[in-house]
């Protein structure tokens, strides 16, 4: 049995996802005729109380295309030093926008309403680059699953309405959020003029990603998809996945939480551990003492078919989900406790 907490996007169709997407309803999305990716995105819109959706291949290209319809050339973002934008889309930001970044020091992978206010450059003083957009990401990937409060978001946006500035929300792993918090999509609807939100992570589906915004801004993102090379024709069969996992998989990423959490005590009891972040959501950064090797770790935990990945510099990380399942939970918790070096 080989049990992956490398990463949620890890996860397979269910028998019930693939047979919605065997009986999807299809047509020539780039010509906007599949009626279930036009159903989708809908779903989607009305979810978060926007004008309009637009269905893409990966996370990474609706947060590019959102870049893009928020900046111009030369044009700067400010954002946590730990974001996804930043990090981990291969320079996308300065490639396809021309933009650079303002990178804030937040608390794992969050900043604050006054760090962004700190962080505007003065629009009069043409030898700085022109602050143009925040980013957002929630939950935080690299600081471990962590949920922003919705009261610092709606501070944040006050200060970008008040200094002209376009505010986007990463929300790969919001669903992980709003559950964990109990917060509802409208809520961040009212506040972000972009938000994308992924369906191959917590939710289950095989591919794919969604930007809302309003009609107008959705209408430019078109053209942008379209060169950047994200227009699919029948993508409806990948469409219906995204609404099955609408319909059925939200409420369980409790599941996902809680394992994460019990992996987290699990983990503090242990004498070669030196410390474990909090569990908020499904994801679950921890650091071995300084004398032990993560190779180490993460080779052992693999000759007992459970495979973890680096964050670099000490730090490990585990991911729950749904194919994550309590047998295989129970059988890391045993694992973890016998292990010793």
């Amino acid at each position: 049995m080989e049990i992956n907490l490398i990463s949620d996007t890890v996860t397979k169709p269910s028998t019930e996802m693939l047979q919605a997407m065997f009986q999807a309803k299809v047509g020539d999305d780039v010509f906007k005729q599949d009626p279930t990716v036009n159903a989708f995105e809908k779903m989607v819109a009305e979810l978060f109380g926007k004008e309009a959706a637009l269905f893409f291949p990966s996370g990474t290209m609706a947060n590019q295309t959102a870049i893009k319809l928020n900046t111009n050339p030369g044009d700067q973002i400010i954002c946590d030093k730990w974001s996804h934008i930043h990090l981990y889309e291969a320079g996308g930001a300065s490639f396809n926008s021309g933009v650079n970044f303002n990178l804030l020091d937040g608390h794992r992978g969050m900043i604050t309403a006054e760090q962004v206010r700190a962080g505007i450059n003065d629009p009069e003083f043409y030898h700085a680059p022109l602050s143009k957009m925040v980013g957002i990401e929630n939950t935080t990937n690299k600081g471990g699953g962590a949920c922003y409060a919705i009261e610092e978001l709606q501070k944040i946006k006050q200060v970008c309405s008040d200094h002209n500035l376009k505010y986007h929300l990463d929300g790969a792993r919001l669903w992980n959020a709003i559950v964990a918090k109990k917060q509802h999509p409208k809520q961040f609807g009212a506040l972000f003029d972009t938000i994308s939100v992924c369906f191959s992570k917590g939710l289950g589906a095989p591919i794919g990603s969604v930007l809302v915004s309003d009609a107008e801004t959705m209408h430019r993102a078109l053209r942008i998809r379209k060169i950047f090379g994200g227009n699919l024709r029948q993508s409806g069969y990948l469409a219906a996945a995204g609404i099955y996992a609408l319909k059925n998989n939200i409420n369980r990423l409790e599941d996902d939480h809680r394992r994460a959490y019990e992996l987290g005590q699990a983990l503090k009891s242990l004498p070669w551990i030196e410390t474990v972040e909090p569990a908020e959501t499904n994801i679950l950064i921890f650091e071995v003492k300084k004398t032990l090797n993560e190779k180490e770790v993460i080779e052992k935990l693999k000759t007992k078919g459970i495979l973890i990945s680096s964050m670099g510099q000490g730090k490990l990380r585990m991911v729950t989900h749904l194919d994550y399942r309590q047998v295989m939970h129970e059988y890391v918790l045993e694992a973890l406790g016998k292990m010793s070096f």
